[in-house]
């Protein structure tokens, strides 16, 4: 590409090989550039990506730069760095949480001041790329070609591929095992029968349960769930029946049970196996007849509700231990769902834990790009004793304890998982494998010289420094062992 542009011929460097340059891609993007002499810089970039595409959006602020984001799609950021300034952390963290799918190549000095900068930054894993100045202009064309496919496939993969939801209720889920959940779910929603949920702790009973209301013809109504764990055996009549003033000491005043205040809706019994014996024979009667007495009272009163009871034991063993009324279990047991324990649901682990990571994040007002490949097989490899709650807390931690803005297993707390238990590597693993074997001995025979290991390898020096992190290769380390095992 000739330039002609005096201003231009002074920021980028002439193409050493002009008719072999990469033609751009046909569709190109927003480049948002940040740099402090942004309108001079402007129209220096704009002369050269326009014709490749590109549309130059220049801001001289990180305010600025955020409130353009929130009006466009920019594909890639610019950032002009000063070789005696401070670099930029807290302002990119900013711009990032305001698009964390913007991806910023930082433009610099091939000065040790501009390296001490960058070095802070692609520590941060804040930057994607750098590019030293005089520009080359193909690599760049090439940088932002790259950026611009990426950004296409993430956002074609997220409007094809979304997790797929329950309405109204915080379930995630893609598998086998929850697509017959959710068929079930459907089935069950149509109808005003008791059901029953078993599975084990942790696994999302309650969200089922809101999943059947808000489907059901009751949608409109209250839901109103009691944990039957919780109560005291001494308090639990007075939660659920209610109770007249007076009709015992310390009842000051009317309170209306949790039966009658789910009147017109749906009442979810979790932990219904620990209900205690007196008290199942006082809610049989009610599934029986339609109405409660409160505690001191002496009218029944009618309610319409609809009974959706959990468990995570098992009620027929509690049957013959005598710990749980038959004709209350056939009274519950209409319609019953089993739920898997998270272990048996598959992909559905990276699901849930990609889901929780992007809205903690987001709570936290921190831009995560994700798990490493170490991550992923130890979530797959885990058994997740807790199911979902466990996975919650896990990822909950690793939002606010990961360094960088991708999660590893010891964010997660899995790094202790056991190699021997770890599944077949996909082939994305492999690969990753392969180009981590590939990367040490280009550096091994290179001499521990990261600009000839790139040359040998074929990619840029910030390509292979992100490597090196990637895969926690240390080369002052690996020159070391080189050296001590060197014969003398």
């Amino acid at each position: 590409m000739q330039i002609n542009d005096p201003y231009v011929s002074d920021f980028f460097a002439e193409p050493q090989a002009p008719e072999t340059a990469a033609a751009p891609l046909p569709v190109a993007g927003d480049v948002l550039l940040l740099s402090l002499d942004a309108e001079s810089d402007l129209a220096g970039f704009n002369t050269v990506l326009a014709p490749a595409g590109y549309r130059v959006r220049a801001c001289a602020s990180i305010e600025q730069a955020i409130r353009l984001v929130g009006r466009s799609d920019p594909c890639a950021g610019l950032l002009r760095l000063g070789a005696h300034s401070e670099p930029p952390i807290a302002a990119l963290e900013a711009l990032l949480e305001a698009k964390p799918s913007l991806r910023v190549v930082a433009l610099a000095e091939p000065s040790e001041a501009a390296h001490r900068q960058l070095a802070p930054l692609i520590q941060r894993e804040l930057i994607y790329d750098y590019h030293t100045l005089p520009l080359d202009l193909d690599r760049l064309l090439f940088t932002l070609g790259h950026i611009n496919g990426l950004v296409t496939i993430e956002r074609s993969a997220r409007s094809t591929s979304r997790p797929e939801r329950h309405q109204g209720a915080d379930m995630v889920g893609t598998s086998p095992a929850m697509r017959a959940v959710t068929a079930t779910i459907d089935k069950i929603a149509r109808s005003c029968a008791s059901a029953l949920i078993q599975g084990e702790s942790g696994t999302g009973k309650e969200l089922v349960a809101r999943a059947i209301h808000d489907r059901s013809r009751r949608a409109g109504g209250p839901f109103v769930a009691v944990n039957c764990a919780a109560l005291p055996p001494s308090l639990i009549g007075s939660e659920l029946f209610g109770h007249e003033k007076g009709s015992f000491t310390g009842a000051m005043t009317r309170k209306i049970g949790r039966i009658e205040a789910a009147n017109g809706g749906s009442l979810f019994l979790d932990e219904i196996g620990d209900l205690p014996l007196e008290m199942q024979g006082h809610f049989l009667r009610f599934l029986q007849e339609r109405t409660i007495d409160r505690i001191g009272g002496t009218t029944p009163i009618g309610v319409d509700v609809r009974v959706i009871a959990a468990t995570n034991v098992d009620l027929s063993k509690a049957q013959a231990e005598g710990r749980f009324r038959e004709d209350l279990f056939y009274r519950l047991n209409v319609l019953t769902i089993d739920l898997p324990p998270l272990s048996a649901r598959g992909d559905d682990i990276e699901l849930l834990a990609h889901y929780y990571l992007e809205r903690f994040a987001r709570e936290l007002r921190r831009p995560m790009l994700g798990f490493r490949n170490s991550a992923l097989r130890a979530m797959r490899a885990y058994a997740w004793p807790g199911n979902i709650r466990e996975l919650i807390a896990c990822t909950q931690r690793a939002a606010v304890m990961a360094e960088g803005r991708w999660v590893t297993a010891a964010d997660l707390g899995l790094e202790d998982v056991e190699p021997s238990l770890l599944e077949q590597p996909t082939l994305q693993e492999a690969r990753a494998d392969l180009e981590r074997r590939l990367v040490r001995e280009a550096i091994d025979q290179a001499g521990q010289s990261v600009q000839a290991a790139a040359k040998r390898l074929g990619i840029s020096r910030m390509t292979l420094y992100r490597l090196l992190e990637r895969y926690d290769i240390d080369i002052q380390r690996a020159a070391k062992q080189a050296g001590a095992s060197s014969p003398a």
